[in-house]
């Protein structure tokens, strides 16, 4: 690792939770900027030094052939930036399959990264957002319960990548990467001494990975002293949600900002789209009254139906206009199903939906729900980056759009995942919440 170069780089496989992982490490005290693709050399300038350079993708919603032309140019980036730490970020439920988003394809093509790395850490569980590792068995959260991921009500039915196996080894071994040795939460309550002295043996014994159990947010501070330890002497490459960075804060933060929750009432018209099909965002859906609502025809506006999407763009833009906040929502998961959309093509075409409203008319804060409806969505827009503002909720953050486009840039923005936030979450993204 150079004088200049980060101690921590990372690669979000989709928009919600690349924003995540910013949050995180600017809670820590780090210096971090999430940029929307491999930064320019201008753009890297005017951040000026970083201690934490994040990349936000879309690679898991990806086939394994995309995900390589979209990761070999920030393995060739990252291997020129020498990171400590190069972290593929990951959704918190590992959910991913061969066809998309595989994980294990990631992991091959940001090896190169990474010349001369041990074996691949994956951190297994976040606490912080109710999931949790146990002998390999991944948990989630849901509803209050706790449910082992194979069982769980949202993840399990997955429309793209449903969780039918709860033992991340065997998982990772179905997306082709072998080896996984478990690292359980018996030996992280024993503390950092015994993480680093586990992790040599099973290094020693030649595993290709090494799963860490996370069972409490206890867990996370030994094995951050692992992680933090070995990007000392080697490049390290991490897999995992952003307990990596949660892990790596626990030695290196700068002085957490943990009061800055919460967020104030928006000065303006806030626009919001809702492309997510969860049962959480569908009750963020119906509480949200302060807004004027635009139910979408995901028929016509993944057709990418020009005279449809400028219709809309123009009423959406109307209603800003005219001072309104403005809900555009696709509808509940039967209507997708019965109208047969693929649903990448529709966050790509709710991408380009924004994008016609913005050029007309921004407002003053704009939020996006759904992983892959974040990641289109941004991509579609004239701007290169984000950086964090406040939290509004767990795994929910606010950041602050960068663009070269002045009606864009410093634009208040939320990303969120589809499970993500209370069901008021989008009342208080409209009405603040200090």
């Amino acid at each position: 690792m150079s004088a200049a170069a980060p101690r921590l780089a990372f690669y979000g496989d989709d928009f919600t939770g690349a924003t995540d992982a910013l949050a995180t490490a600017a809670r820590a005290g780090l210096r971090a900027l999430l940029f929307f693709g491999v930064p320019t050399p201008a753009q890297l300038r005017r951040v000026g030094p970083l201690d934490c350079l994040g990349i936000a993708g879309a690679t898991r919603a990806l086939a394994p052939e995309a995900m390589r032309a979209a990761l070999l140019p920030v393995a060739a980036f990252f291997r020129e930036l020498a990171p400590g730490v190069i972290h593929y970020k990951v959704c918190s439920t590992f959910d991913s399959a061969p066809q998309a988003g595989n994980i294990a394809v990631a992991v091959e093509a940001l090896r190169s990264a990474a010349p001369g790395a041990g074996p691949v850490l994956v951190v297994g569980g976040q606490p912080s957002l109710g999931r949790y590792c146990l002998y390999a068995q991944l948990f989630a959260a849901a509803d209050g319960e706790v449910y082992r991921i194979d069982r769980h009500p949202a993840m399990s039915r997955h429309p793209v990548t449903p969780m039918d196996e709860a033992d991340l080894r065997r998982h990772f071994s179905r997306l082709g990467l072998e080896g996984v040795a478990s690292l359980d939460y018996r030996t992280c309550a024993a503390g950092a001494s015994a993480v680093i002295e586990r992790l040599g043996a099973l290094r020693a014994a030649g595993a290709a990975a090494v799963l860490f159990d996370v069972a409490q947010v206890g867990d996370l501070a030994p094995i951050g002293a692992a992680l933090a330890g070995l990007a000392g002497r080697e490049p390290v490459l991490a897999v995992g949600p952003s307990s990596v960075i949660e892990a790596l804060s626990t030695q290196w933060s700068a002085g957490a900002d943990a009061a800055a929750d919460g967020v104030s009432p928006a000065q303006g018209p806030v626009l919001l789209l809702a492309g997510s099909l969860s049962p959480m965002t569908a009750r963020q859906v119906a509480a949200a009254g302060s807004y004027r609502r635009v139910r979408l025809d995901p028929r016509r506006l993944a057709d990418e139906d020009p005279a449809y999407r400028d219709r809309i763009a123009r009423r959406l833009a109307a209603h800003l206009r005219d001072g309104d906040h403005v809900l555009a929502w696709i509808g509940n998961a039967r209507g997708m199903r019965t109208a047969g959309v693929q649903s990448h093509r529709l966050a790509r075409a709710g991408g380009r939906l924004l994008d016609a409203v913005l050029r007309e008319t921004p407002p003053a804060r704009l939020g996006v729900a759904g992983g892959d409806s974040s990641s289109l969505a941004m991509q579609a827009l004239d701007a290169w980056g984000l950086s964090y503002l406040r939290r509004i909720a767990p795994g929910v953050a606010l950041c602050r759009l960068h663009s070269d486009a002045p009606a864009l840039d410093g634009m208040e923005v939320m990303l969120k995942g589809g499970q993500m936030g209370a069901p008021d979450l989008f009342e208080r993204f409209v009405h603040g919440s200090d």
